[in-house]
């Protein structure tokens, strides 16, 4: 019996050092917290208020310029330096959080953040202005990556999905309440107010994590700081994302800072990537790409932020400009799709432990891509009906992709890695959206120019529609009161008017095509994603 049990235990002894270690500390780091609501009430506020943040600003615009005497590539800044601020600091959340105190840098940079929209409110010139949107940008990186962290941990695994959902909510509905929020209080209270709706949210947000959020006890501090890493981060990062935000402006590369900031971009992220690989205490641990769910659930984050973003950017565009939309008529349009976007997340969050992650992101694309599909179908007389359908399943297709391809990116992570997992993760999904928009606007002019030139060969005089367009446009305005000449040149430029605006509606009508053949991409690289049991169910991979 001695003999039998001695062979039995030599043949298992070897065993347990493979398959228990890796998954073991992560399960017994989370186990949810008691006030785990009420944390993730706080944090999805601060992250709704960076989310709005982003996008109110853009209505305003147009009242600043006037107010403050600026022109538009000076009052473009007052974005530029925001985003490029947030998207340096969202990848050193983790490190800092380290250096600080979680905690503390979280309440931190939400009391930063708040008391710098109230100088932005506050400011009487633009340079004022635009050194207090670079505060601003500093405290709002930290919101929404931190938050993430945050929920993920407050949250026992088996409920990561619902935790991730409510993360999404604020994530993804902020964009659409932000342009109708800026639209009415622009309209109403004037622009500084767009900065001031922040300060009771911020306020709220931060007494309610400082009483009910906790630092993890291991949480160690780093012996030094890596000057070293800062500074390429700062440089490459920065560097790009101007490129990214401008290029299009100056002609890509036709103009030389772009070429030369471009250079500097990869250079210095080589360097950066080189850097933090090598050093014993990195500002970013790129370490935690090693784990198979990270590095594929980055890599799908950036695809999903291409196509996603494509869409979010032009169809505010799309409404107001080409089909005359207030930002309140906009805003109040989408507003279904983001609904659909929170109904869906909410229920998604509760089948991500049940059904595989894989399976929801598949049927999450496909309906995603027929809803850009029903899109590219709209004409410039389109209505603000023809888009509910398209947006309702829009918003559905993106909460199945969302919230399961979250958790199972973060899955893999233990609780000290997390921080600089969900960093990485926001940094890459934002960089890719970078890319996005910075691409679809160079298309859509691209596009609109090549459609613009093929519509006005067919107008001509000697065509006969084009010839009674034209006669009968010229005897409009002459009913008006305009002399011949006037009315016929008043006609010509009516009828070039027309031709561009159809124009562009073709351009948009195949940029949306193009989004749902970047969503549909995702589908084949899911292979690369290990079989899971839910995703947060414990982080026990099956395969």
């Amino acid at each position: 019996m001695s003999a039998t049990a001695t062979r039995l235990d030599d043949a298992v002894r070897p065993t347990p050092p493979v398959a228990v270690p890796a998954a073991k500390p992560v399960v017994e780091a989370r186990h949810g917290e008691e006030h785990r609501y009420l944390i993730a009430f706080a944090v999805v506020l601060a992250a709704l208020m960076q989310v709005i943040d982003s996008s109110i600003v853009n209505v305003a615009l147009p009242d600043m310029m006037g107010n403050l005497g600026a022109s538009l590539d000076e009052i473009a800044w007052v974005t530029t330096g925001y985003i490029l601020a947030s998207v340096i600091v969202i990848p050193l959340t983790g490190w800092l959080g380290q250096l600080f105190g979680r905690k503390r840098y979280f309440v931190g940079s939400i009391v930063l953040f708040t008391a710098a929209s109230f100088f932005c409110g506050a400011a009487h010139t633009l340079g004022m202005l635009i050194f207090w949107r670079i505060i601003q940008g500093i405290g709002g990186g930290a919101l929404m990556t931190v938050s993430q962290a945050v929920l993920f941990e407050a949250f026992p695994p088996e409920e990561a999905g619902m935790a991730m959902a409510l993360f999404g909510v604020g994530v993804m509905v902020g964009p659409t309440i932000g342009p109708t929020l800026g639209g009415w209080l622009t309209d109403n209270y004037g622009w500084p107010w767009i900065f001031y709706v922040n300060i009771p949210v911020g306020i709220l947000a931060a007494v309610m994590i400082a009483a009910y959020v906790h630092d993890r006890p291991d949480q160690r501090r780093p012996g030094r700081i890596d000057y070293i890493g800062i500074a390429l981060l700062t440089v490459s990062v920065g560097a790009l994302q101007y490129v990214l935000e401008h290029g299009q402006r100056e002609d890509w590369f036709d103009s030389h800072l772009i070429t030369s900031l471009t250079v500097t971009g990869i250079v210095g992220g080589a360097a950066l990537l080189w850097r933090e690989l090598t050093t014993k205490e990195p500002v970013i641990d790129f370490r935690v790409l090693r784990h198979r769910q990270m590095w594929v659930g980055t890599l799908l984050g950036v695809v999903m932020g291409i196509g996603l973003y494509a869409m979010s950017f032009t169809l505010p565009v799309f409404l107001q400009g080409n089909l005359h939309m207030t930002a309140e008529q906009a805003g109040i349009a989408l507003l279904p799709g983001a609904l659909a976007t929170a109904i869906s997340m909410f229920i998604v969050g509760r089948l991500t432990n049940r059904v595989d992650p894989r399976i929801l992101i598949t049927i999450g694309a496909l309906i995603f891509a027929m809803a850009a599909w029903q899109l590219s179908l709209i004409t410039g007389e389109s209505g603000s009906g023809d888009f509910f359908w398209p947006l309702i399943f829009r918003g559905i297709g993106l909460g199945l992709m969302f919230v399961p391809l979250t958790t199972i990116t973060l899955a893999e992570l233990s609780s000290s890695e997390l921080a600089q997992g969900t960093g990485l993760y926001n940094f890459f999904r934002q960089l890719g959206g970078s890319f996005g928009i910075a691409g679809i606007a160079t298309l859509l002019s691209r596009y609109t120019a090549q459609y613009h030139a093929v519509l006005a060969e067919h107008i001509t005089s000697i065509d006969a529609t084009s010839a009674g367009r034209l006669k009968s446009l010229t005897q409009g305005m002459m009913a008006q009161g305009a002399d011949a000449w006037t009315a016929r040149g008043r006609a010509y430029r009516l009828m070039e008017a027309q031709v561009l605006g159809q124009a562009s509606v073709i351009a948009y009508s195949r940029v949306y095509v193009l989004s749902a053949v970047i969503i549909l991409a995702i589908i084949p690289l899911l292979v690369l994603v290990r079989k899971t049991r839910g995703a947060g169910g414990g982080h026990a991979v099956m395969e």
